[in-house]
C-alpha cells in the first residue's frame, strides 16, 4: 500500500514538474555548458579588441567537421524514429553510425589542431591561438561525453530497454548531441566572423 502511494506521488510529482527529472537535469546541463560557451566568446571578443591579436586563416578541416556533426544529428534522429516506431535493428544501426561519425568529428578536430601548428599556431604564446584551443578543445570534451552516452544508449538497445514505450534515455541522448552539434555550429561561425 505505501509503495502504491509513492508511486502516485512521483507521478504526481512529474506532472506538476511538466517534465521528466532526468531531461529537466539534461537541460540545466546544456543551460551551464551554454553559458560557459557564451562567456568565452564574449572574453575572445573583449581580449581580441585589446590588440596583440594574431590573424590567421581556420583549419579547412573545421569545414568537413561541420558537415560531419550535421549528418551525425540526422543520423541520431532517425535513430530516435526507429525506436518509436519500434525498428530495433535500424535503431541499433543508426546509433552505430552517429558513433563512428562523432568519432570522425573527433580525428577532424585532431586534424585541425595539426593544421594550426603547421600554421604556427600553438595554444601557448598569442591569445588567439589560445582561444581556439580552448574552445575547440572543450567541445571536443562534450562530444566525446556524449560518445560515451551513446555506447549506454546502445547497449540499451540491445538489452531491448529502448523502445516505443520507453524513450527517456535515447530522448535525452538525442537532445544532447543535437545540442552538441548546434554548439559547433555556432563555435564554427563564431570563430569564421571573428578570427
Amino acid at each position: 500500500m505505501n509503495q502504491a502511494i509513492e508511486n502516485i506521488e512521483i507521478i504526481r510529482d512529474r506532472r506538476a514538474m511538466g517534465m521528466n527529472p532526468s531531461k529537466f537535469i539534461v537541460w540545466l546541463f546544456i543551460v551551464s555548458i551554454a553559458m560557459l560557451f557564451a562567456a568565452l566568446t564574449s572574453a575572445y571578443i573583449v581580449k581580441q579588441s585589446g590588440g596583440e591579436w594574431l590573424n590567421f586563416n581556420l583549419p579547412g578541416m573545421f569545414w568537413i567537421t561541420s558537415i560531419i556533426i550535421i549528418v551525425s544529428s540526422v543520423t541520431m534522429q532517425l535513430a530516435l524514429s526507429s525506436a518509436r516506431a519500434d525498428r530495433f535493428n535500424r535503431l541499433r544501426t543508426y546509433l552505430i553510425v552517429t558513433v563512428l561519425l562523432g568519432l570522425a568529428f573527433l580525428i577532424g578536430q585532431y586534424q585541425s589542431w595539426k593544421q594550426l601548428v603547421e600554421l604556427d599556431v600553438y595554444f601557448v604564446g598569442n591569445p588567439a591561438g589560445s582561444f581556439l584551443y580552448v574552445l575547440t578543445g572543450l567541445h571536443a570534451a562534450h562530444i566525446i561525453s556524449g560518445l560515451i552516452f551513446l555506447l549506454i544508449v546502445i547497449v540499451s538497445s540491445f538489452k531491448l530497454k529502448i523502445h516505443s514505450r520507453s524513450l527517456i534515455r535515447i530522448e535525452i541522448c538525442t537532445t544532447y548531441w543535437h545540442f552538441l552539434g548546434g554548439l559547433w555550429l555556432y563555435l564554427f561561425m563564431f570563430l569564421k566572423l571573428n578570427h
